[in-house]
């Protein structure tokens, strides 16, 4: 918004030439980063307070970890702030033309809406289990098959129009058209390695690249701290890809897959580096706020629609490796637990406690110590991920 005034300003007037700085897509990102974050100081508090005020308390499950029953009660759907703050960053700063800046944006706030109905039943009803898996994973699967099929064609196209028009060419022709080799799954390390996937593979892998991420972060929002700064780190990290996908020149000299108009989502990168960092403010241990699943399910499902935009879907599970393990944790846990149950009659654990930061508690890490340790090995994660840019 801010750059279409620039640029009507300098066509009124010569005098309004040094207006041309906020064409630099660096510096927008810097500046969405920082009114992220300023919003999120300046509002964080009010929230909070509001929140507070509505008896917006956190349910604490009655199995779960005995040292998280003095946490019943503090303030939960915090992840309200982190979307206000990347939203009005991002119209602000962002190009608001760009087909990629929207279908993020609708996705994070489409997520964020079903977090925040999942996070209200919780609080009115005093259930911590919230919206029934489910009616939770078919709103998800609408989202992210939308997202699937509209993210498909726009790859290869930079107009919706034209979207659109390969969108109808693709029924006639019965569901057969084949896609540029830049919408193959690229493999890290690699320079010109690509799996071709057709149009059903490439909606089939976004699906479960969005979907899965949603959950896995809000299955990894289980400590103070816990999720939003591996989401911060990851974020940012995909920011950098974004900013080569999209630009002719350093894409070609990285042999990555050129895709117009990606680099504008280092401003919604930017703007969730800064929101994250403001929320951490308050969430830090003890945490003043939660996440709650209205933040969780919807920085997930950023994560992964940016990830498939600029094709760095293996990339995106090696830098949240954390999220991964997490999300496979509950996965191995619960599937071990039924099958040990219907052969011997009695369910075993693999772990003390899923997802695997609570199985660290019972072991005897502080939920510090969880959370700090969890940071360094996505700080590990994401130097592994950022080095693929150049090791090919």
């Amino acid at each position: 918004m801010l750059m279409w005034l620039a640029q009507w300003l300098q066509g009124l007037s010569p005098e309004f030439g040094f207006l041309r700085v906020f064409q630099y897509l660096t510096l927008r990102a810097v500046l969405g980063a920082m009114t992220a974050l300023l919003i999120g100081l300046l509002a964080g508090p009010a929230v909070i307070r509001r929140l507070t005020a509505l008896k917006i308390g956190q349910p604490i499950r009655t199995n779960g970890m005995e040292t998280h029953h003095v946490k019943s009660g503090t303030p939960t759907m915090g992840g309200v702030l982190i979307l206000l703050a990347i939203a009005i960053s991002t119209l602000l700063w962002a190009d608001l033309s760009n087909r990629f800046v929207w279908i993020v944006l609708i996705v994070t706030l489409g997520f964020g809406a079903i977090g925040w109905a999942d996070d209200w039943r919780k609080v009115v009803y005093k259930d911590p289990n919230g919206m029934p898996s489910r009616e939770k994973y078919l709103w998800q699967s609408l989202i992210g098959l939308a997202a699937a099929l509209y993210l498909v064609f726009s790859i290869s196209e930079s107009s919706n129009l034209k979207v659109l028009e390969l969108f109808f060419s693709w029924v006639r022709s019965g569901f057969d058209v084949n896609l540029p080799p830049k919408a193959g799954l690229l493999v890290p390390f690699f320079k010109e390695v690509s799996y071709p996937l057709g149009v059903l593979g490439f909606v089939i892998l976004t699906y479960l690249v969005i979907v899965g991420s949603s959950n896995a972060v809000n299955l990894t929002d289980g400590l103070d701290g816990l999720a939003i700064m591996p989401v911060v780190m990851v974020g940012s990290a995909l920011g950098v890809f974004a900013y080569v996908a999209g630009s002719a020149v350093y894409s070609k000299y990285l042999f990555f897959p050129h895709i117009p108009g990606a680099g504008e989502l280092l401003i919604f990168c930017s703007a969730m580096a800064g929101a994250g960092l403001a929320f951490l403010w308050f969430n830090t241990h003890p945490a003043q706020v939660f996440m709650g699943d209205v933040g969780a399910l919807a920085l997930g499902g950023a994560l992964g629609t940016i990830a498939v935009i600029v094709r760095q879907e293996i990339v995106l599970a090696i830098m949240g490796g954390i999220f991964v393990v997490e999300a496979l944790s509950v996965m191995l846990q619960v599937s071990w637990f039924k099958y040990t149950k219907r052969k011997y009659g009695e369910g075993r654990r693999l772990l003390k406690m899923a997802p695997l930061h609570h199985h660290f508690e019972k072991n005897g890490w502080k939920e510090t110590q969880v959370v700090v340790r969890f940071w360094i090995i996505t700080m590990l994660l994401c130097l592994i991920g950022l080095s693929t840019l150049k090791l090919r």
